[in-house]
This record gives structure tokens, C-alpha cells and sequence, in this order.
């Protein structure tokens, strides 16, 4: 007898519709096969399935069992096929009757028939919704999953307790939908920027790119706050959207982090090592997955020490750092990652640190600091937006007790999410959410610039030799500096302040 089961796969962050399909026959030597390209993990199934279902009180067929996964073409992963297989069995064998013709059905098993919790729950609700089918998942997963509007979901505790809801003996309650709403909530945060001696510039910088999602770079000697500095930006970004949280949440469930969490209230702050590998930091494998600047999508992605990384892995940050995209290619098809976060870098002048510095010699050859500048190439930095020098703090300053002039990150937090709100509203109807996303063509349409403005552009480009690409994002930073203003009209100063925060020298690193 021939039984179908639908079930899900996810591939990159999406859910594809997978159709189990169970066929019991009379005939022939009793075995167990699963085929359609599972990996080691699908093929354990045979084991746990047996056992879930003998321990649960039913009967496994002695029988010729074949299990196909379709479309055969696509791998399949994960224990999450389990209960779909289990369910298959049982209707195939005679042992349950029902229609499962509009359910989706998830779930890895364990020995005793208990059903475990599983990666990208969301993913699935988010497929039932679309396919107008009911879930059927695990209970541990059901608060995720049940946070996308009109899924129909159920939870399920064991195998026994899923075949009397289907043989309607003993029906499950379906889960209520859980509130995802974008409000804002009490956030807790290590670092506070009212704890920062001095660095005004710096922390006017780090506004600046809160405010606009634009990518920094602190560079300056060893110990100047350079790590504190990217540390504390948490404390002032922006609140997540509810379509933002809903992206960030979905990554998260996917790459199985989201823990005792139903959803990422907050935005996410990364900071790989330098030892990290090329697959950790922009995604991959053989089956593709998410890697940290993915993780980062929404927030922010920090690299400290930023030439220790090997120079073949900053390139690789080229095309998602223009993009908001990584795509992964593999013979059996491409898979797209987002990649909208904001890149923080933090990077010492030379390999001691000290160029530069008045109170230290550098020790450093000339070989050694060309070398250490060639870490980095030009059009890396050309895509960092703001460039920022970390100066060295005066142990006076540092042994001040505190001002109470000095702002907190709430009171920088408020400005900043004001400056937000007004992109948001500004770019209503669009896919922006912020300056820094603004391509070419859209800044000629939110960017209107006088010609007092474009001369002083005109005039810098000169001077400082800087790229097109330059140009375009000193013209973004200053509608940053204008939507934290409250102004609509960017004018002269916002463009000075812009360009204070470009290298005068595409060439060099200070």
C-alpha cells in the first residue's frame, strides 16, 4: 500500500515542499530503504522510526519498505523527516486512517516515540501558511512557529499523540498565535557610551552610522577605546522593524541559535575571530549555510584587528558589502544569503601600532608597513562610508570622575531611532530602510542637492582625488547628518561634517 506525507526541506532560508512517499509491499524479503538523495542523518531514520513506532504501541510491517524523498534530485538532511516517515508507515500498514492531503508534518524522533525539536521552524510555518496547509510540529518549536499570522499549527508531544489526533480518538489543540509585535522593550546593554572618556568625534562618528546603517572604520594605537567604542553600538541602534525581526528570527531558527527564544527582539552584533574560516565568515558548505555576515543581517558585523584577516577573505566582502547579498553556487543549483548589516572595522595604524603616535616611537620597517598597508586594498576601504581616527585618551581625561554633561546611550538612542523613522517614512513604498541601502539612482531622487552643495562636492573630489563611489556615499552620509538634524535640506555643513569622515588618500590606511 502507498502512502504521501508532505513534508519540508530548507534550502538556503526558504522551505521546499518535500513529498514522503511510503510503499509497503507484500512481497519480497522484509527491508527498510530510504532513497532521494538523504545524507547520514536521513538514513538513521530507519532506526529511530522502528523503534518510535514499536514503542509507541503499534506494529512495524515485516515487510518490503521503500521510502522515496521527492523531488529525488534535491538532498535531504536532517532527522526532521522522521515523523513523516513514521506517519507514512502507519497509514501505509493499515494501522491509521486519514487524510493528511493538506498538513504538513515535521519532526525528528527519538526511541520511545517523543518528538524532538528541529531547526527553521519559522521557515515551515511560513511554507503551511503559503500552501494553505496545516503543520504538524514539534511542541518545543510551536511558540516559533506560531508567530506568523494565520498558520495553522499543532504541536506535537509524541508519535502516539499525533496518530489519535489524526484517528480523531484524543484531537491536539491547536497552538494560538503568538504576539511578534515590533514594540519597543526594556533592552539591557554591557556598555554604555556615557562609560567612554572623551572620543567625542568618535562617538559622533558611531552616531552618524547608527543612524544610517553605514559601514565604519576606527583606526588608531593600541588601548586608545577602538574595541569599546564598536562594542557600545548596540546600545544605540535603532529598533528592529517587525519585517526585520521576522528576517533576523528566520536566519537565526534556520542556523538552530535561536535557543530558548521565539524571536530576536534585538539587532544582532557579530565579531568573528580573525582565525575564522572563509565558509564560517560569508556561508557555504555543501549545503549551503549562513554565515556570520548573514548572522549579522539587520545588525552589525564587527572585525577586530581588521588586517590580521587573511586579504583573500576581506575580498570576498566586496560583493556582499555592495550587494546585501552572498550567493553561494554549487553544482546542483545557487543559494542567496542576505547580508544587510553594517560593517564595523577596527585596525591599529602598523603592526606595533605606534605610526604616528607622539608619545611612542614606531618600531615598524618600511617592508613591514607596506606590507601591512597591501592587507587591505583600496576598494575595500572605498566601501567603508566612514573613516574615523581613534586618538590615544590623556590619562587626565581618563581619571576624571564623572561629567554628568556627558550623554548616555539613551539619549543617543532616542536621536538616533528619530533619524531613522524619518527614512523609514521617506522611503515608504520602497525596499530601503535606511541611507546607507540608497543605490545611485535613488539618491538622485531623496538626495536633491543645491549647487552651493555640489560646488563644495565638486571641489573635494578634486582636491582629495576621490572615487565615484566616494562621491556617492559622502552624498549619503550628510542626508544622515541632516535626518538627525530633523532637516530635510542637506546643506553646506552637512556636507563639510560628510567629509571629515573620508580619507584623504585612498592609498593609505591613517
Amino acid at each position: 500500500m502507498l502512502a504521501r506525507i508532505l513534508s519540508s526541506a530548507i534550502i538556503g532560508l526558504d522551505g521546499v515542499p518535500i513529498e514522503v512517499e511510503v510503499d509497503i509491499a507484500s512481497q519480497g524479503l522484509p527491508s527498510f530503504t530510504i532513497v532521494g538523495l538523504p545524507d547520514k542523518a536521513v538514513e538513521e531514520a530507519k532506526e529511530r522510526v522502528r523503534s518510535a513506532i514499536r514503542n509507541s504501541g503499534a506494529d512495524f510491517p515485516a515487510r518490503r519498505i521503500t521510502v522515496n524523498l521527492a523531488p529525488a534530485d534535491l538532498p535531504k538532511e536532517g532527522p526532521s523527516y522522521d515523523l513523516p516517515i513514521a506517519l507514512g508507515i502507519l497509514i501505509g500498514s493499515g494501522q491509521l486512517k486519514a487524510d493528511v492531503s493538506t498538513s504538513i508534518v515535521t519532526g525528528e524522533l527519538s526511541l520511545d516515540g517523543r518528538v524532538r525539536p528541529v531547526k527553521g521552524a519559522l521557515t515551515y510555518a511560513l511554507l503551511a501558511k503559503d500552501k494553505h496547509a496545516t503543520l504538524f510540529l514539534p511542541a518545543e518549536n510551536a511558540a516559533e512557529a506560531a508567530i506568523v499570522e494565520d498558520a495553522e499549527i499543532y504541536p506535537v508531544d509524541t508519535l502516539q499523540s499525533i496518530f489519535l489526533h489524526l484517528s480523531n480518538q484524543q484531537l491536539i489543540e491547536r497552538f494560538p498565535q503568538v504576539d511578534f509585535s515590533a514594540r519597543e522593550e526594556q533592552q539591557m546593554f554591557e556598555y554604555d557610551m556615557q562609560d567612554i572618556k572623551g572620543q567625542q568625534q568618535t562617538k559622533r562618528a558611531l552616531e552618524i552610522a547608527a543612524a544610517g546603517g553605514h559601514n565604519i572604520l576606527f583606526h588608531g594605537p593600541p588601548g586608545a577605546g577602538k574595541t569599546l567604542l564598536a562594542r557600545t553600538l548596540p546600545s544605540i541602534l535603532p529598533r528592529l522593524t517587525f519585517g526585520e525581526m521576522i528576517e533576523v528570527t528566520k536566519i537565526y531558527s534556520i542556523a538552530g541559535m535561536l535557543g530558548k527564544d521565539t524571536r530576536i527582539g534585538k539587532r544582532p552584533f557579530r565579531s568573528p575571530h580573525h582565525t575564522t574560516s572563509l565558509v564560517g565568515l560569508i556561508g557555504g558548505g555543501s549545503n549551503p549555510r549562513p554565515g556570520e555576515i548573514t548572522l549579522a543581517h539587520r545588525g552589525v558585523l564587527f572585525l577586530d584587528e581588521f588586517p590580521e584577516f587573511p586579504r583573500f577573505m576581506l575580498e570576498s566582502l566586496r560583493q556582499p558589502m555592495e550587494d546585501h547579498l552572498v550567493s553561494i553556487s554549487r553544482s546542483n543549483g545557487k543559494t542567496t544569503f542576505p547580508a544587510k548589516c553594517m560593517l564595523v572595522a577596527a585596525q591599529n595604524p602598523c603592526p606595533c601600532g605606534y605610526l604616528g603616535d607622539n608619545t611612542h616611537n614606531c618600531s615598524c620597517s618600511s617592508s613591514q608597513l607596506i606590507r601591512y598597508q597591501k592587507k587591505i586594498s583600496g576598494p575595500i576601504l572605498d566601501r567603508i562610508d566612514i573613516h574615523v581616527h581613534v586618538p590615544a585618551v590623556k590619562v587626565e581625561k581618563l581619571a576624571e570622575k564623572d561629567e554628568n554633561n556627558v550623554e548616555n546611550s539613551t539619549t543617543i538612542r532616542k536621536r538616533v531611532q528619530q533619524a531613522r523613522d524619518r527614512q523609514l517614512a521617506r522611503y515608504t513604498g520602497t525596499t530601503l530602510t535606511a541611507n546607507a541601502e540608497l543605490r545611485n539612482k535613488d539618491i538622485k531622487k531623496f538626495c536633491e542637492l543645491t549647487d552651493d552643495c555640489l560646488n563644495l562636492l565638486r571641489l573635494a573630489v578634486g582636491k582629495f582625488q576621490l572615487s565615484g563611489r566616494s562621491y556617492y556615499r559622502i552624498i549619503k552620509i550628510s542626508r544622515t547628518i541632516a535626518d538627525i538634524e530633523g532637516v530635510e535640506e542637506i546643506t553646506q555643513d552637512h556636507i563639510a561634517e560628510a567629509l571629515q569622515y573620508r580619507p584623504k588618500s585612498q592609498n593609505t590606511l591613517s
